[in-house]
């Protein structure tokens, strides 16, 4: 919808997300990601999101929520 990042890099799909209450605990959280091994990343999503569904619509208030068509390897 905006360009940037998701548009930049095909992003078609939210598989996990966390939310704070303080911008800077966010941000902390956010560098501390960027330094994971991918496969770190992968089993943290697998743990809640095991069939990687978008979760993007249960945020912006469609009950929906569709399996991937393509899962990142």
């Amino acid at each position: 919808m905006v360009p940037g990042f998701t548009k930049r890099y095909g992003i078609k799909m939210l598989v996990w997300f966390e939310q704070y209450g303080d911008i800077n605990d966010a941000i902390a959280q956010e560098k501390k990601l960027k330094r994971w091994r991918r496969g770190w990343k992968k089993n943290l999503i697998e743990r809640d999101n095991p069939h990687w569904l978008d979760l993007s619509p249960s945020l912006f208030g469609s009950g929906s929520r569709t399996a991937p068509t393509v899962r990142p390897g």
